[in-house]
């Protein structure tokens, strides 16, 4: 099983040679191709042959390119992800309006609650109680947004009465990284099972590639939200701390692992809740706040 994320950067030639990457700069390394769960490209300066992109997603491995300042930009997706990729299509067009709002339903749920988990490890009381109320008020398919109104409420809390997730400054840069990296990880899960990122159950934008993502993405952004909140993080090591976010141990279906293969159990998860008509099938990711 593939366990290693790598992270390129500083100047270098990737290569490929007998299943391993071949990375030549200052060293020249070698790295087993199966061990790779994630390829980061951080420096704009690396070159790499088409030979590699090639087997890297041949194995499956996700490759994310950043630009001049080292925020993710783009990553690589393959065109197939599964051997049956037009029968998972035409069951995705077929999944019922119903059940795609009772799924959101729930995926609204556990992200408010995951939201007011955070609120109580910093011991914002009014604001918990704010969001519980909430919790009680969600209907089917969010029609009242209580998605939207919880996120009011929490943000304030956390960073205070004047932030907006539109600003440009360090908190939003924590968070814009750290739900991109999780992003990115979502997409390649739906890309492997053989399904499309651009039809959501509940995102619809037609400018947005990975509707779908967003939609699975919403229980999994407090974890991000609590690195911020929990001092873990600095203009100097976010990037660091945040790709290893995909290592931490986390619960999922009463079971121990790392985050990363929790969210392959997450997605099938929905998708077979989707399929099968039953919200209970949904497997949630939890994590300790210490």
């Amino acid at each position: 099983m593939s366990f290693r994320t790598i992270v390129i950067k500083s100047r270098c030639k990737l290569e490929y040679s007998l299943n391993q990457l071949i990375y030549r700069g200052e060293e020249d390394l070698k790295i087993n191709i199966n061990e790779i769960t994630t390829l980061i490209i951080q420096s704009t300066q690396v070159s790499i042959t088409s030979a590699l992109l090639s087997k890297l997603i041949e194995n499956k491995v996700k490759v994310i390119f950043c630009d001049d300042v080292h925020n993710p930009q783009s990553e690589l997706v393959p065109y197939y992800g599964n051997y049956n990729v037009r029968e998972k299509i035409l069951t995705q067009f077929s999944f019922e309006e119903e059940i795609c709002n009772i799924i959101w339903k729930e995926i609204v749920f556990q992200k408010i609650l995951n939201q007011k988990l955070n609120l109580d490890y910093i011991k914002k009381e009014d604001a918990s109680l704010k969001l519980n109320d909430y919790l009680k008020e969600i209907q089917l398919g969010d029609i009242t947004n209580r998605e939207g109104h919880a996120a009011k409420v929490y943000f304030n809390a956390l960073f205070g009465n004047d932030f907006s997730r539109d600003q440009d400054n360090l908190i939003n840069a924590f968070l814009n990284y750290g739900y991109t990296i999780l992003l990115s990880t979502l997409n390649r899960e739906i890309k492997i099972l053989g399904y499309l990122t651009e039809i959501g159950i509940h995102h619809i934008g037609n400018t947005n590639p990975f509707n779908l993502s967003c939609d699975f993405i919403e229980p999994l952004r407090p974890l991000v939200d609590y690195y911020v909140i929990s001092g873990k993080l600095n203009e100097d090591n976010y990037k660091k701390e945040l790709i290893n976010l995909l290592n931490i141990n986390v619960e999922i279906d009463e079971k121990i692992m790392i985050f990363d293969n929790a969210i392959k159990i997450y997605v099938q998860s929905i998708f077979q809740a989707l399929i099968n008509k039953d919200k209970n099938l949904i497997k949630f990711i939890k994590y300790e706040r210490i």
